[in-house]
């Protein structure tokens, strides 16, 4: 009895502690941060959703407070009389390079044509009119824009023609007309003193621009104007061709109905970039050479005054190269973002290839374009192309069997060797791109058909991911324009994202800083210390702000007008208590003109229709920024209560 009395009271004393230990695994399931936060999140949004409604979190996803004020706002504001059609002349252009070099010099050319008072010929987009083979549906200009609705924006600016006159086309072909070669730091002095009069006398004038642009990006403050018109240009006359609009924005479209929201996200992994700012070190083999190769065509042609060879470790430290995806991916994650969150890749050119984002796709949900349409859509993008030749050499014809007798009759004596095998047949991958001639010459060859095709077919694709990510919740770039290298993708998504729409999220990191935060963790990089984790996410929430609009203006405004279009293009609902100067007196920060009334009142019904369809709530970290100012209701200018925004921002030291 004893022994069975025991045996009972150890059983109790197990069964409870088994009780016990459940409850507590249960209470730690229940209160775990990180499990209740994922739930948390998921439970909102999957229920919101439902509805039609938007969640958003405060801190991830916007919108950024102390930018609410910004507005875009590219009219005239002096008297600003309409062009007519007795003027000095027509202007034409030639111009070179990828998608940025494109976009930027088509609003430095209407800015000229205005300042010249010239008609402006729709200018000539060389990597479609030198491609053979693409569809004769869309030539040159058209490949890329819509031909009418640039005419049509720009009617009370510039008059814009499809052609030249029948007169004046033979004699262009004979090349009797000028042809200038601009540079893209050409100020308005030199086309008043210099080309003016040569337009007055042959009535014709060519331009042909290979630096991304043919005008100075800071203009004086008596040309806010001519500013203005950039914008004019960039935001509004410069639409894609219908058919690119309609699938970019179904793009936009099919990653809304995933059912949250996303961030774009631009590599910045182009060869011409490595090889300017020396990062050749950072791959390895094959593409070492590719980009070493690279920089010395850019040397010889004097795009750069260095040394081939540089030390790309000290290069990467001063954040002169992109950020590599893995990286990216880190960054993210400190900055709070969940693995469900859709990431995706814009930009035609990976470097590298895909195996480069391997690490990044590892931790989130990566997707681009090719994902997300079917082949069948993006080849109508492209319309119907002649066959190109194939670069693979024929096989010889075969041999009738009267040949073959008449051959062994007439070869030496028997027994003879067996012939050789047959030559192992070259493949495509051999003879196009890389591998069939960085191993065997120094010199690269000359694009073929179907290179030259290619490049073409990148500004289509460039165009779809440029709409993705102007529309995107956020925007992050490896890489982008510091002030040292031609207009780049990352800089004009930027620039139009502040114009159109300046609270939203867009990073703009400063890759010396994150470069030292990476590097500090280079062996734990999966496993990072809170206090680092805290350093990343105050310097990401900083560029966000007033901060990284300050630097901003300093580093890429000089350099191209575009990736930072303030303070001409936009206005206030509210003037800033701290305004910033630079050293030269321009404008860093608040120097923007007070909006009108009839926009003030158009944006007080905007908001208040916008309350109805947004829930803000507070980010699961927000204890990490105790010191931060309260919460703000979603697309305004005031507190909950209704008192004024603070200045907190405003009044911050841009050089912290």
């Amino acid at each position: 009895m004893i022994i069975r009395s025991k045996i009972k009271l150890v059983a109790l004393i197990g069964a409870i502690l088994s009780v016990v230990s459940i409850l507590v695994h249960l209470l730690l399931a229940k209160y775990s941060t990180e499990d209740w936060v994922i739930y948390k999140t998921d439970t909102i949004a999957d229920l919101y959703l439902t509805f039609g409604g938007q969640v958003r979190y405060r801190r991830l996803w916007g919108p950024v407070q102390s930018l609410e004020a910004l507005q875009p706002h590219a009219s005239p504001r002096n008297k600003y009389p309409v062009p007519k059609e007795q003027n000095n002349g027509y202007i034409y252009a030639k111009i070179y390079g990828g998608f940025g070099k494109i976009r930027s010099s088509i609003c430095d050319l209407v800015a000229i044509a205005r300042l010249l008072n010239a008609t402006l010929v729709i200018p000539e987009i060389q990597e479609s009119t030198r491609s053979k083979g693409i569809s004769s549906k869309f030539k040159s200009f058209s490949y890329l824009y819509n031909e009418d609705q640039f005419i049509t924006a720009l009617t009370n600016d510039v008059i814009v023609v499809k052609s030249l006159p029948n007169s004046l086309k033979d004699a262009r072909k004979e090349n009797r007309f000028l042809t200038i070669s601009p540079k893209s730091s050409a100020s308005p002095s030199f086309y008043i003193n210099e080309v003016l009069p040569k337009l007055k006398q042959s009535k014709v004038i060519g331009l042909v621009l290979t630096d991304g642009g043919c005008l100075q990006s800071i203009l004086p403050p008596s040309m806010a104007d001519y500013q203005r018109l950039r914008c004019r240009v960039a935001f509004h006359a410069l639409h894609f061709r219908p058919e690119i609009q309609a699938l970019g924005h179904q793009i936009v479209g099919r990653l809304r109905t995933m059912g949250q929201r996303y961030i774009a996200f631009h590599p910045g992994l182009v060869r011409e970039t490595l090889a300017f700012h020396g990062c050749a070190e950072l791959f390895q083999d094959v593409h070492t050479e590719l980009i070493q190769y690279r920089r010395k065509q850019m040397i010889k042609r004097g795009n750069i005054h260095e040394q081939l060879r540089v030390d790309s470790v000290s290069r990467r430290s001063n954040g002169s190269c992109p950020l590599m995806p893995e990286e990216v991916g880190h960054l993210l994650h400190a900055r709070g973002y969940p693995p469900n969150t859709l990431i995706y890749v814009a930009g035609s050119e990976l470097f590298g290839g895909q195996r480069v984002l391997i690490p990044l796709r590892s931790m989130y949900n990566v997707v681009d374009h090719t994902s997300l349409c079917s082949k069948k859509e993006l080849l109508n993008l492209l319309g119907p192309e002649t066959p190109l030749p194939s670069n693979l050499s024929n096989p010889p014809p075969s041999k009738t069997e009267a040949q073959l007798i008449e051959e062994w009759k007439k070869a030496g004596p028997r027994p003879r060797p067996l012939p050789p095998p047959p030559a192992r047949p070259y493949y495509q991958h051999e003879k196009e791109g890389w591998y069939g001639w960085v191993s065997e010459t120094d010199k690269e060859p000359d694009p073929s058909p179907m290179d030259l095709r290619s490049q073409a077919h990148r500004l289509i694709w460039d165009a779809l991911d440029y709409i993705v990510s102007v529309d995107a919740d956020a925007f992050f770039p490896g890489f982008h324009n510091d002030g040292s290298e031609w207009p780049d993708f990352s800089s004009l998504v930027m620039g139009h994202r502040l114009y159109k729409m300046a609270p939203a999220v867009t990073y703009r990191p400063n890759r010396k800083t994150l470069t030292g935060l990476l590097d500090g963790i280079r062996d734990n990089l999966y496993h990072p210390k809170r206090n680092w984790t805290v350093a990343v996410r105050e310097h990401l929430n900083k560029t966000l702000g007033i901060e990284g609009l300050i630097t901003q203006s300093r580093t890429s405004r000089p350099s191209s007008f575009l990736s930072h279009p303030l303070p001409e293009c936009s206005c206030r609902t509210f003037q800033v208590s701290n305004p910033v100067k630079g050293r030269d007196g321009e404008w860093l920060h608040g120097g923007e003109d007070m909006c009108p009334d009839w926009m003030l009142h158009d944006l007080i019904s905007q908001r208040s229709n916008a309350l109805k369809d947004d829930i803000i709530v507070d980010d699961p970290e927000d204890d990490v920024y105790p010191e931060e100012q309260p919460e703000y209701v979603s697309g305004g200018g005031g507190r909950m209560d209704g008192s004024r925004q603070s200045e907190q921002d405003e009044e911050m030291d841009p050089d912290d």
